[in-house]
């Protein structure tokens, strides 16, 4: 099978030239796509911010919104 390269310029053109409903169904497949990367990310930066805690001592999921703010702030800002 030959492989087309095309650049994002002539991929976005040649959907732009789709009908209406093949419009919606690479834009529904995009999404999707999107949304399992999102969900991966989020399932990912939970179990960091576990495992990050842990290491100080401390239990993510015992902790209130209020204790984790200022534990997120540090991690980010702190020493």
């Amino acid at each position: 099978m030959a492989v087309l390269s095309l650049t994002d310029e002539q991929v976005v053109q040649l959907v732009k030239q789709l009908p209406p409903q093949s419009k919606q169904r690479v834009l529904a497949d995009l999404t999707s796509e999107r949304d399992q990367w999102w969900q991966t990310a989020a399932r990912e930066g939970e179990q960091d911010m576990r495992r990050l805690a842990a290491a100080r001592g401390l239990d993510w999921d015992a902790m209130s919104e209020a204790e984790r703010e200022p534990f997120v702030d540090d991690l980010l800002h702190g020493s």
